[in-house]
């Protein structure tokens, strides 16, 4: 059975309407998964973060990325990329590479040590994710991932 996002947070008080519960259980949820994925990514030294900017550098091929690029493409939006990118460089996850004709322009490119923490992580986050949709139905899951959608057209 579904648990009940008021016994959770330990409110007290009926919610004034329904929609109000249903972005806080939104929100409540996404904070539940992430916290879960980042516990199982600890032992990579990698946050979910990260790991989503190693996707999307891994996705970027040899070109690599902009920091602008990276950011665009986050799923959790950073108000400094320029700095995470630092760090992950800092740790070998990342390269980056400073247009001569530009030094304005930095490019960012996966090293092999990013490719192989991505490599060793993703099967085990992907279990993660699995384990809890895993007993909602495929009718329940695409409506799960429309109603979503159409929350997020607001943006």
């Amino acid at each position: 059975m579904a648990s009940h996002l008021r016994d959770e947070i330990k409110q007290t008080k009926p919610f004034a309407r329904r929609s109000d519960e249903a972005l806080l259980s939104i929100l409540r949820t996404a904070t539940v998964l992430e916290h879960g994925s980042n516990e199982l990514l600890r032992g990579f030294g990698i946050t979910m973060t990260q790991y989503n900017v190693l996707r999307i550098l891994r996705g970027a091929g040899a070109r690599g990325l902009c920091g602008r690029e990276v950011g665009e493409r986050l799923i959790s939006r950073v108000p400094d990329v320029s700095r995470l990118l630092d760090r992950m460089a800092e740790t070998g996850l990342l390269a980056k590479e400073r247009d001569a004709a530009d030094r304005r322009h930095v490019t960012a490119r996966i090293t092999p040590k990013g490719r192989r923490v991505l490599t060793q992580a993703t099967p085990i986050l992907a279990k993660y994710g699995r384990e809890r949709v895993e007993h909602l139905s495929a009718r329940r899951v695409g409506a799960l991932i429309e109603a979503l959608g159409t929350i997020r057209e607001g943006e």
